[in-house]
């Protein structure tokens, strides 16, 4: 069955709660205070199918002075029905409560003149032409006006159609796959627990699911769903929907909580907005604080402005920096990083309602080009040019965001959380870069091209910079190394790159990177011991000598046997084996003769290989020869199997 979540807006005693009450049944004022004065405070609920449609009514006060309430039931509707008192025409807050709708970016709704029974058909004219004129050039331009009755029923058929006919459109917060749910209402049932109401405004949820409970960064578990009093095992966005959680306490949620799609939005201290100042509203002065309004949650906010226009259609004048005396006029539009007093949940897209404390009143609207903005400044010569790419479309703001990351890289991820994107459009958006060309994916992270570049510029700076400090070493480690770049890129990326530059020739060695051209420096005499040393250990073969021995043989001391064994040992010519050291040579000529053992085998007969066989073979103690099969053993060329090895 299709469903429409629909929000009245209207000045105070103009009816709406009683329009409500009439087209379904149900008393939306639900405070005993409520029912007993008349005057709607908190939102109130309602429902009823009307033809094939299920129609989910979110009913806001009038008064002024809850406004704060109103914009809580008004963040996750999806159609507005805007009422006005057909005796009384259009007041202040049918202004403030239509100019919200417009800020929230709401597309469709009907207007509904009430009381229409109290005055004549001239008198009901002039009102419509007033309502006309209010909704002039705005998503109810072509909207229908209804004269309705709550009291004699007139017209109520008639404004019943109309609200079916907005039934069937995604809301302007849907995103598939990811649920969102703001919460507006929590309350603890006897044998249920915890029950969580709010507009599930995008996705869906399911009897069983896991849900974040944001920004807390809780989980909790659906035990249960209900919509419209009736328990239902799923339920599928736009709907009025009351979840029973399991895995939280009522105490730890709140109106302003968002239970939603684990790590579909962000949680974020600050955010890059573009800003749009009602006409009828004050300047705006660089760093303001101001009321922010988003779903059912709200708090303070300071702004910063990067630019500003005195029209939607007018050129941007970006500020200066150090300029604290940019202001926002009437009418106009400011790119601006807003930063919150308290954690928002957001996502790119989101609408928000800006309301200044003193005067308290609504003085514009917002909309998120990036809740997790990186840090710097928003004056550089690059950031107005930024701000631009991100208040275009989704792929140019994707695209903006991967140059931001760097040699961070980005994740498909991340682009659902901070870019307002379903995940397989997040995928695409990325995908289409790699293809391209201009990005590379590493791991599970996508890098421009231009930034693996400049990584790779980086370390060959660092192999260069490690030769002209140390010459004599044969290369830098590559621990080393990759410590020092981590803190500037990706692990992912590093070692990528490391690998890179070894392949293409750039770089050469193993635990020791150096550039391809580098050759230590050595004095003669270090350059005569290494040549000594390697030339006694190659002859040696499988039994080299220890150093004391190896000193005495070359009339050269210890420490210098030591230094120059270590050179050959970064160099890869010999390698430590059980703390002696075998030249390369030997151990290549090992591994062939051991492998040799199988030639004319055939893969089913199991040749084997004992210590005794092996030292006699080689001519070996056993000091030499069970760390040399231990080596084989981590070499695959043997394995070890008992008291004998089989050879691979």
């Amino acid at each position: 069955m299709a469903g429409v979540v629909i929000g009245t807006a209207g000045h105070i005693d103009h009816g709406k709660s009683a329009l409500v009450r009439a087209l379904t049944g149900i008393d939306p004022d639900r405070l005993k205070e409520e029912q007993a004065r008349g005057i709607t405070i908190d939102l109130g609920f309602a429902h009823a199918t009307i033809g094939p449609v299920q129609c989910a009514f979110v009913d806001v006060p009038g008064h002024e002075r809850f406004v704060r309430n109103m914009l809580a039931g008004a963040g996750g509707i999806d159609a507005v029905l805007l009422v006005v008192a057909a005796n009384e025409s259009v007041m202040p807050q049918t202004r403030e409560h239509f100019e919200i709708c417009r800020l929230l970016g709401i597309r469709q709704g009907v207007i509904a003149l009430t009381k229409s029974d109290l005055i004549n058909a001239d008198e009901l004219a002039a009102t419509a032409l007033d309502v006309r004129a209010l909704v002039a050039g705005s998503f109810l331009h072509d909207a229908p006006i209804i004269s309705v009755s709550a009291r004699t029923g007139a017209g109520l058929d008639e404004l019943r159609g109309a609200l079916v006919a907005l039934a069937g459109n995604r809301s302007r917060l849907y995103r598939p796959g990811l649920a969102r749910l703001p919460v507006d209402r929590v309350f603890t049932v006897k044998g249920f627990g915890t029950v969580a109401t709010g507009t599930l405004v995008s996705g869906a949820l399911a009897v069983g699911d896991e849900v974040a409970v944001l920004p807390a960064a809780g989980v909790a578990r659906v035990r249960g769903l209900h919509v419209h009093g009736e328990s239902v095992t799923d339920v599928a966005a736009p709907q009025r929907v009351a979840v029973n959680l399991a895995g939280i306490e009522a105490a730890a949620l709140h109106r302003g909580v968002t239970l939603a799609a684990s790590a579909s939005l962000a949680v974020t201290r600050s955010a890059d907005v573009r800003i749009r100042l009602l006409k009828s509203a004050r300047a705006l002065s660089h760093g303001a604080r101001m009321r922010v309004h988003q779903g059912t949650a709200d708090g303070f906010a300071r702004v910063a402005m990067a630019a500003v226009r005195a029209t939607p259609a007018g050129e941007w004048i970006p500020a200066q920096p150090g300029d604290a005396l940019v202001t926002l006029h009437p009418g106009g539009e400011a790119m601006a990083r807003l930063r919150f007093d308290r954690a928002l949940v957001l996502t790119r897209g989101d609408r928000l309602v800006l309301r200044a404390g003193s005067p308290v009143g609504t003085i514009g609207g917002a909309i998120v080009l990036d809740p997790e903005p990186a840090p710097g400044g928003i004056r550089r010569a690059e950031a107005f040019a930024r701000f631009r790419e991100l208040d275009g479309d989704d792929l140019g703001a994707a695209s903006r965001m991967l140059r931001d990351a760097g040699s961070w890289g980005i994740r498909a991820a991340d682009l659902v959380r901070r870019g307002g994107l379903a995940p397989s459009q997040a995928r695409d958006a990325l995908g289409a870069r790699v293809e391209g060309g201009d990005a590379a994916a590493i791991g599970d992270r996508v890098f421009e091209r231009s930034a693996v570049a400049a990584l790779r510029a980086r370390l060959v700076d660092d192999v260069a910079r490690y030769h002209r400090d140390s010459p004599q070493d044969p290369g830098i480690p590559r621990e080393t190394l990759r410590a020092t770049a981590a803190r500037r890129a990706a692990t992912a990326l590093v070692e990528w790159v490391i690998e890179d530059l070894a392949a293409a020739g750039v770089t050469r060695g193993g635990e020791r990177v150096a550039l391809a051209s580098h050759q230590p420096a050595r004095s003669s005499e270090v350059t005569r011991v290494v040549a000594l040393v390697e030339g006694t250990l190659r002859a040696s073969a499988l039994t080299p000598p220890e150093p004391a021995v190896l000193s005495a043989q070359l009339g050269v001391p210890v420490g210098s046997i030591a230094e120059a064994t270590q050179t050959l040992v970064r160099e890869g010519r010999v390698v430590r084996i059980g703390g002696m050291a075998f030249h390369r040579d030997a151990l290549a000529a090992l591994k062939v003769a051991v492998a040799g053992l199988r030639t004319g085998q055939t893969p089913s007969v199991r040749v084997t290989l004992d210590v005794a066989a092996f030292k006699a073979t080689h001519g070996l103690t056993r000091k030499h020869a069970i760390p040399l099969l231990e080596w084989l053993d981590r070499e695959r060329v043997t394995r070890r199997v008992g008291d004998v090895r089989i050879v691979l």
